[in-house]
């Protein structure tokens, strides 16, 4: 049978032979940190918004409550967005007259909601209920960050990527928190503190009507120890279950 390359091309062959799979290799990683990055997940993007809103302000200098604007963070799976009205409740006696709040005062006057830009927006086939993690003591900063310290506006704090929820739902115990600190962006577990009975399902009362031993009692400083000793106490689920398809795909 006649040769149809000629030999010359043997180290070209033996060279692409051992190219192909770095190639492919390096496709992969590179492609993988790609997907990861924070062009493509968002993390650190500031979405640009029709108010300079500052959670810093509001949250960490004026100590505003996370639920006086996002009234359903606790029972539904939105959190909400504030209507208006609520940011008029205090603007209308300060900072009343200044350009910066002139979408604020238009809104209010022509009772039209401003058209804020969602920044951690999860894809439509994943569902996620806000309600349910407060519920089992997932801190607000666990996702958004430390909110009470971004001098600018808003941004996405996490990469919001599937394994990203998932490594929480393997491990709950390494965010798990006192539901009295859920709000708490300074929180930190090693700081001792005592239990409080807001920390407990029913205020603390168990089914015989009694409190729960532990109110009043130091709490764990060790946050591996905290979280298994929340886990057992707010009924949170197995690694198998919360890993399950069914609980974010349905």
């Amino acid at each position: 049978m006649p040769q149809i390359f000629p030999k010359a091309l043997n180290p070209i062959t033996k060279m692409l032979v051992l190219a192909a799979p770095l190639l492919a290799g390096g496709t992969g990683v590179t492609g993988a940190a790609f997907y990861r990055s924070s062009y493509a997940t968002g993390v650190g993007e500031v979405p640009p918004q029709p108010v300079a809103f500052s959670h810093s302000h509001h949250v960490g200098q004026l100590g505003i409550h996370c639920v006086y604007c996002h009234t359903s963070v606790e029972s539904s799976g939105f959190a909400s967005i504030p209507p208006t009205k609520t940011c008029m409740n205090c603007h209308q006696q300060i900072w009343s007259g200044t350009d910066l709040l002139e979408p604020v005062r238009n809104s209010y006057k022509e009772d039209k909601p401003i058209e804020w830009i969602r920044v951690h927006n999860l894809p439509h086939y994943a569902y996620f209920n806000h309600s349910i993690h407060v519920a089992k003591g997932v801190g607000c900063e666990s996702c958004h960050g430390r909110l009470d310290q971004w001098n600018n506006l808003t941004k996405q704090n996490s990469t919001l990527l599937m394994e990203w929820c998932i490594a929480c739902h393997r491990t709950p115990e390494k965010n798990l928190r006192p539901k009295s600190e859920v709000f708490n962006l300074t929180y930190d577990p090693k700081k001792q503190a005592e239990w409080v009975a807001e920390d407990f399902p029913k205020m603390g009362r168990q089914a015989d009507g009694s409190l729960n031993p532990l109110i009043g009692k130091p709490r764990p400083t060790n946050q591996k120890e905290l979280g298994l000793l929340l886990k057992e106490e707010y009924h949170v689920r197995d690694a198998v279950t919360l890993t399950n398809c069914s609980m974010c795909h349905r």
